[in-house]
């Protein structure tokens, strides 16, 4: 006897549900039922946002955060304290350290981090992005906020290893975060202090 299944558009639709993160077949499930019996018009509307967001957020053509025009509100920020930078990993981790209101200086996203066994290497992160910027923009301080793991700690030391000798200060914001842990998992009291017992490298 042939099993009783979803219409192909319907299977299709939650098999691409359960490519986003954190959804997973049941809640795929859930999702695509929701949209195909919605009798409003929020399906549409979601998907003209899907839409929208593809066709105008963009990395910023300096520091790799969620921009719509060349440079995000950030970089374009006049009032932001222009000589010190802070590096983190991914574009996602600059918010939860805006929040804190603790830094009012400028950022750069690598794209990632060093990790031989994943395959990323030096040449696939934003890292000639980085000198470039280190050598134009007379930075007095550079703090590194990458994650305190082994990964974390090699693209620091390798990034600190390139920097020396630029007339640069270049710290690192303290453990304040638990090993083996990233910002995004972080509250804000904790970024505060992290980034304020930051320590010279």
């Amino acid at each position: 006897m042939r099993r009783t299944e979803y219409p192909e558009a319907l299977r299709n639709l939650i098999a691409q549900l359960r490519q986003m993160p954190g959804v997973g077949p049941r809640s795929a499930e859930r999702i695509a039922l929701w949209i195909v019996q919605n009798k409003a018009d929020a399906p549409e509307q979601i998907a003209n946002a899907l839409r929208s967001t593809r066709e105008s957020v963009r990395p910023c053509a300096l520091c790799g955060f969620f921009a719509t025009q060349e440079l995000c509100d950030i970089c374009a920020d006049e009032s932001r304290v222009v000589d010190l930078l802070c590096v983190v990993e991914q574009p996602t981790d600059i918010l939860p350290l805006e929040k804190t209101s603790a830094f009012r200086g400028r950022y750069h996203s690598l794209g990632g981090r060093i990790s031989p066994l994943d395959h990323v290497g030096p040449e696939d992160l934003r890292i000639q992005q980085l000198l470039d910027r280190a050598a134009k923009e007379k930075f007095s301080e550079i703090i590194f906020a990458l994650a305190a793991d082994v990964e974390g700690e090699a693209t620091t030391n390798y990034l600190v290893d390139l920097l020396k000798g630029k007339g640069i200060s270049l710290t690192r914001i303290a453990h304040g975060l638990p090993a083996g842990g990233g910002l995004e998992n972080a509250d804000e009291l904790t970024l505060y202090q992290a980034l304020s017992g930051r320590t010279r490298l």
